[in-house]
């Protein structure tokens, strides 16, 4: 159940991205050039997960447990640190650089091969330093 649950929600996911064009880099950088040819498209997408955020923790509230899972599985930590800082600057850059986050990244492989290919190495080259850095840490 779990792993079609998960594939439910990676397709509606991914769907959501495609209708939103949030898969095309030039939407993105368009909504940060705020001194040119705004594109105010992403606030919409924006409040849109915010909207879906607070539905699901307003769902976890007012039940005890999921109904495929034996707990709810929620992030505890609640204190902001360099490593929270430096990470999520680095991926801000990243996104405003490229006009692509993971999810988006994934589909250049098909919509845009030549810059999904460079984006995915970059991702993964990105996680196995952050992988060997807090292996050493």
């Amino acid at each position: 159940m779990h792993a079609i649950i998960s594939l439910v929600a990676g397709l509606i996911f991914g769907l959501g991205l495609a209708f939103s064009e949030m898969t095309n880099p030039a939407v993105v950088i368009g909504f940060l050039d705020i001194f040119g040819n705004w594109n105010p498209s992403l606030i919409i997408v924006m409040a849109s997960a915010i909207s879906v955020g607070m539905l699901g923790y307003w769902i976890k509230n007012k039940r005890i447990k999921p109904l495929f899972a034996d707990k709810w599985y929620v992030p505890t930590l609640k204190h902001i640190d360099s490593k929270l800082i430096v990470g999520a600057t680095l991926f801000g850059i990243g996104w405003g650089l490229s006009g692509y986050c993971p999810g988006p990244g994934l589909t250049a492989l098909v919509n845009n091969p030549s810059e999904g290919v460079y984006f995915i190495l970059a991702l993964i080259l990105g996680s196995g330093v952050h992988t060997l850095q807090n292996r050493t840490a």
